[in-house]
This record gives structure tokens, sequence and C-alpha cells, in this order.
């Protein structure tokens, strides 16, 4: 029997393709359409002469950022900051999801479920108001509770020793919640008999989380492993730049924030444009090994 044709093919799914569309339209106006303006990376860009009238300067920015002083704690930081919160914070979703599931009073799976949902809906800025209320070395819960137990204040936000576990901690706690839904719902999609089975043979709801439900859901952890590793030096600047101060630039400052400082703040969109395309590339080379990685080892990846 021959395969469709594309045209038939089309024909078959075309109310899913119409659904598509704001998607494919979102993706190439907000995603793909802004990748021309790449170009001010290797050009003087002025905006009164516009990206094409701007003189074409090859990889002077380029030069002119890996033979700063900046690089290589820049780099150093976004690498760590990164690594520390995929490292810590990987585990928490897939752990949480796991008990959850075990859970058999369902007023209280929905409660625990409500508690770790609730910081994935509030804002970046509420987030990090919060963490400064928390941390204050005045009234701050924090240092109200170490006072208890004899412990003078401290002001962790302007020490750099404390800086990238207050960031990774308040990862866990905004996206575990979030997170753990993607491993629920792959945790819906196992086979019940392989539970009946297993119960069968007298093994205890320990042993059936240990060799059922966490084999299971190895797939789904590979692909999300990928996914994290391909973001891991992408760090958003808006928290770091709500946290951060000049006391903690050392080991605060990542490349978004620094693009940021550079790109907007001092109108040096040139050098911040090729600071940020060196951040994408290194990204993306992330995620093409984190995939080819996956692949090898257990035979699953995105592509």
């Amino acid at each position: 029997m021959r395969a469709p044709t594309l045209a038939k093919r089309i024909a078959l799914n075309k109310q899913l393709l119409l659904l598509f569309i704001p998607c494919i339209l979102f993706y190439a106006i907000f995603r793909y359409g802004p990748l021309y303006g790449l170009i001010i990376a290797f050009k003087d860009y002025n905006v009164f002469t516009g990206i094409m009238g701007s003189e074409w300067v090859g990889l002077k920015y380029f030069r002119k950022f890996f033979e700063g002083p900046d690089f290589i704690m820049l780099f150093r930081n976004t690498l760590l900051l990164g690594f520390y919160t995929l490292v810590f914070s990987f585990p928490f979703p897939i752990l949480l999801a796991v008990l959850l599931n075990e859970v058999r009073i369902v007023r209280l799976k929905k409660i625990v479920q409500t508690a770790s949902y609730l910081p994935t809906f509030l804002s970046i800025v509420i987030i990090s108001s919060m963490i400064i209320d928390f941390l204050s070395p005045n009234n701050g819960i924090i240092n109200q509770l170490l006072g208890m137990l004899g412990v003078k204040n401290t002001y962790f936000l302007v020490d750099p020793a404390w800086f990238r576990s207050i960031y990774v901690s308040s990862e866990i706690w905004t996206h575990t919640g979030y997170e753990s839904i993607i491993y629920l719902a792959a945790i819906a999609g196992i086979n019940p008999s392989l539970y009946e089975a297993a119960r069968v043979d007298g093994a205890g709801r320990f042993r059936m989380m240990w060799h059922i439900t966490l084999p299971s859901l190895l797939p789904t952890i590979l692909v999300m492993f990928v996914l994290k590793t391909g973001a891991m030096i992408r760090i958003g600047y808006e928290k770091v730049l709500l946290l951060y101060n000049p006391m903690t630039y050392g080991v605060a400052d990542v490349f978004s924030t620094y693009v940021y400082r550079k790109g907007l703040l001092e109108s040096n969109y040139s050098y911040g444009a090729a600071v940020g395309m060196f951040e994408a590339v290194v990204a993306m080379i992330m995620l093409l090994a984190a995939n080819l990685i996956s692949k090898r080892l257990g035979g699953n990846g995105l592509w």
C-alpha cells in the first residue's frame, strides 16, 4: 500500500495544522525573526545608520571579549551557577513525583501538590522580594531563627560565599512542583499490570518504586536531562539581577547580566550582541553533547 502524499496528509490533519499556526507564527516572529539582528555582533553598530549602514568590523568585539579581564570570571560564574542548579535541583522533581504517587490520602496529596506548585505562579520579582525579606539582617525570618539559636545576624546577600547557595535553593523551591507534573504524567502511563504482578510476587511499595516506577521513568528523565543541560549556561538575568549587588559581582555576574549592562545600560550594542552570541553557541554545543551522551547511554534523545 502506497504511503499518502504530502497533500493528502495535510488534508487529513488540517484541523491540527490550523491549531499549530499560532505556535509557528510565535516562533517565526519572536524567535527566528530577531536572528537577523545578530549581524550587529560583526559590525560597529550605530543606531542612526542602522544595521546595514554600520561599518563591518568582523570579529573585533569577540576578540575584545575573549582578551578582556571579564571573560574568565563570567564563564566560570555562569558554568558553576548552571552546573550547581542542574546537579542539585534536577533530582527533586523526580523524588517529589515518586513520593506523591505513593500517597494514598487524596486530601493530603492535593495539599502538597498545591503548596509545591504555588511558587511557579509567582513572578520572579515577587520570588526575589520574598528571598530578600527572608534573608534581611534585621527582620528576616532566617536571621530571627538563627538569633534564637545564639547565632549573630548574617548579611547573606552581600556575602559572596552565600550567593550561589541562595540562588540554587530558590531555583529548587520555585521549579520543583511544576517540573514534577511531567514525571507524574509519565508515571500515570505505566502499565498497572506491572504493579499487580509485583504485588502478587510479594514486592512491597519500596521495591515496586525502585524496580518499576524509576526504570519506567528513565526515558523521561534522560530527555529532561538533555533539556536541562542545554539550558545550563542560559541563565536568565532577571533573578540574578534582582539578587546580586556590586559586593557579589565576583561570583554572581553571568553572561546574561553582563549583556544587559554592557548592551543596554551602556548602549554598547555590538559588544553585547557578541557576548550573547557566544553564550548561545556554547549552549548549543552543550545541548548537542548532552543529546549524544543520552542516546549512547539510554538510547533516548531529543532527536
